[in-house]
């Protein structure tokens, strides 16, 4: 746990926007551990007054370039913006990452902006373990937008949905079969469709097929997701799809739905976190791995071997309590 004095530094410089204290922050909540949970419970009631929207869609679709042209229009408007880019590898081997920070390196100088880098580390859902936290101290540094970019969605990697206010879901035209790359998954998450690269060829073909897929959407919804067509490279687009962005956001205050997104993030975290402490209990009662082995060996049922290692796991939780209780 960080020093009661180093905390509050820390603390002052995060309300200050300073960005070493922010960067420093983040670092906190990826490192893990007790230094990540009591920075997250000092700065969580200071939350929930920034704007959180998800960039997701298929690699090549030009997010980056997209988020860039965001921030700068939101910037233009005298707003500030935090930015988290999750990698699929590491923020440190360069690969894509490289070329964000090619493409924004203008907004590097903008005191008004922080750009962040954060590895999945194999995290399915295409958002890195901590960026639940990470847009947390963004959001009690003051910025009035957290944009995320993720590193792209599958049908199944739709946790985005439930960690942002409104999902931006990025594709372009040419990918083939436009009605299969919009997998159903990725319909039902998005709030807005954009449609990037719009002066090539095919791109009203696209609008076309996505209005069909809304118009046959077994589920209708009480928002229904407008298609914005971009040319990010050249700013063309961006103010319109800020503003259908903030038409999500008032459909959201005015219709109660943003609370229960959020609350609907809450679960997702707590549950996150009860699970990773439950695996941590079982593994040092236990041991994981052992009791897996002892199953195989024994052609234990897999029901059988998991109520043991949450035998062990509330043992483990048992004995610390007592141990706290005792203290």
């Amino acid at each position: 746990m960080p020093a009661a004095r180093s905390l509050d530094a820390l603390l002052e410089g995060l309300a200050a926007r300073r960005p070493r204290a922010v960067g420093r922050a983040i670092s906190l909540v990826e490192d893990g551990g007790e230094d990540q949970r009591e920075l997250v419970r000092e700065i969580y009631p200071r939350t929930g007054r920034a704007r959180v929207i998800g960039i997701t869609g298929p690699p090549g679709a030009g997010k980056s370039t997209l988020v860039d042209r965001l921030a700068r229009v939101l910037r233009g408007r005298g707003e500030t913006v935090g930015i988290l880019a999750v990698d699929p590898t590491s923020p440190y081997t360069g690969g894509a990452l490289l070329g964000d920070r090619i493409r924004m390196q203008g907004l590097y100088t903008d005191p008004g902006v922080f750009i962040r880098s954060m590895a999945t580390r194999g995290a399915m859902g295409g958002l890195a373990p901590a960026t639940r936290d990470a847009a947390d101290v963004l959001d009690a540094a003051g910025f009035d937008w957290v944009l995320i970019e993720t590193v792209g969605v599958g049908q199944d990697e739709v946790d985005v949905v439930r960690s942002v206010d409104t999902v931006l879901v990025v594709t372009l035209p040419g990918l083939g079969d436009d009605i299969q790359a919009i997998k159903a998954g990725i319909l039902e998450i998005a709030d807005v469709f954009v449609i990037n690269k719009s002066d090539r060829e095919g791109a009203d073909r696209t609008v076309r097929d996505l209005q069909g897929m809304l118009e046959l959407d077994p589920h209708p919804r009480a928002w229904t997701p407008p298609i914005q067509k971009t040319v990010a490279s050249l700013g063309q687009g961006v103010e319109e799809l800020v503003g259908a962005i903030e038409r999500h956001q008032a459909w959201l205050r005015d219709s109660g739905e943003l609370a229960l997104r959020r609350r609907a993030c809450l679960r997702l975290r707590v549950e996150a976190i009860l699970k990773q402490r439950v695996l941590a209990a079982a593994d040092s009662g236990l041991g994981l791995e052992q009791e897996i082995e002892r199953a195989f060996a024994t052609k234990s049922d897999p029901y059988a071997a998991a109520e043991r290692l949450l035998a062990g796991a509330a043992e483990v939780v048992l004995g610390t309590s007592a141990r706290r209780s005792v203290s």
